[in-house]
């Protein structure tokens, strides 16, 4: 399969606090390390995964835990990715997906993933959509949702804001009631990850929220909370492989589809400042 016979009828990415639904340009990445769940389906053809340390996946799907170095090849150029927030979902049906996508249960579902792509492109989601909606679409059946410490669940939504604002232990574990020891204790027992590893991948990850805007990368950088440039630039190209220029190159023609409709002016807000 040459990369002129792929498909490419829409490039869309549909984003939530526990969701990611991406079908666009794969690009040319170096390792990545993605904080989420990773299940790369091949819009047609053949994918190729290689995770450090372990022998190259090869088929229409894969699938990646949370935090694991790996590469991605492609027959096509476009690729279908989807992330899944550990925090969100239990850990044993999800060990028990990847299973099964290394089976013989891959075909299945990488054609219903590919049916749930042309769905979106027929009739979109621009009136948002629920992490169930995301599910039945998607798998057919919602993933078994991960029950977080009350607490623990009121620091998460600190860390899935996008505004930037700063977020640290010392004020999480304060608005708890409890030791800053205490809570990054239970935090992690509570999320499978440490705060600092959960908040780095998050604010990575509201890269996804600005990618098709033009915007001044530096500025972006401040406003989603990184110190510099330099620090943006190596966390974005760990976890995603690419350096952010080239993320936002290859998105230009991205639509971008929010759980909260009422998110959908947050890029254009960025445009706008001075």
């Amino acid at each position: 399969m040459s990369d002129h016979e792929c498909p490419d009828t829409g490039r869309l990415i549909l984003i939530s606090p526990e969701r990611v639904f991406y079908a666009g340009l794969l690009g040319r990445p170096r390792r990545r390390s993605v904080g989420g769940f990773s299940i790369y389906v091949a819009l047609q053809g053949q994918l190729r995964v290689t995770v450090e340390g372990q022998p190259e996946l090869c088929g229409a799907m894969a699938f990646v835990p949370p935090y694991l170095v790996h590469d991605v090849a492609s027959d096509c150029l476009s690729v279908i990715t989807l992330m899944i927030e550990p925090e969100s979902v239990l850990t044993a049906p999800m060990t028990a997906l990847g299973a099964r996508i290394g089976g013989g249960g891959a075909a299945a579902l990488a054609n219903r993933v590919r049916q749930a792509y042309q769905a979106l492109v027929a009739t979109g989601r621009r009136d948002g959509f629920t992490t169930t909606e995301f599910d039945n679409l998607v798998f057919g059946e919602p993933l078994p949702a991960r029950k977080l410490d009350r607490r623990i669940a009121v620091a998460i939504v600190r860390l899935n804001d996008v505004s930037g604002a700063a977020v640290t232990a010392e004020d999480c574990a304060a608005a708890a009631n409890l030791s800053q020891s205490r809570f990054l204790h239970l935090f992690k027992d509570e999320t499978g990850v440490s705060f600092r590893a959960l908040r780095a991948w998050k604010r990575a990850r509201h890269l996804l929220h600005f990618v098709n805007a033009d915007i001044n990368l530096a500025h972006l950088a401040q406003d989603i909370g990184y110190p510099d440039s330099t620090h943006f630039s190596h966390s974005i190209r760990r976890f995603y492989g690419l350096q952010p220029r080239a993320i936002f190159s290859g998105s230009r023609d991205l639509a971008i589809w929010r759980s909260d409709p009422h998110a959908a002016g947050i890029a254009e807000f960025r445009q706008g400042r001075p």
